[in-house]
């Protein structure tokens, strides 16, 4: 089965090689049908701290490497 990857954006670089992405989803109310946005926080694995707030990012779904952390910084 393949990882699922997300597309966000970082909202805070503070901890040593941890990212926390704001990915947001878009989708059609099914009684009203106005286009509704929700977003979510994920805690992401970035070894080389080279992601900085405010940076667009790519992050795709790896083993539990802490408390929080299941996500994975993909490079390029």
């Amino acid at each position: 089965m393949p990882k699922r990857v997300l597309q966000g954006t970082v909202i805070s670089d503070a901890n040593d090689k941890t990212i926390v992405v704001r990915v947001e989803r878009r989708f059609t109310h099914p009684l009203y049908k106005k286009t509704v946005r929700r977003s979510k926080k994920y805690h992401a694995h970035d070894e080389s701290n080279s992601a900085k707030t405010g940076d667009k990012v790519r992050i795709e779904e790896c083993p539990p490497i802490s408390k929080n952390k299941r996500w994975t910084l993909v490079t390029g």
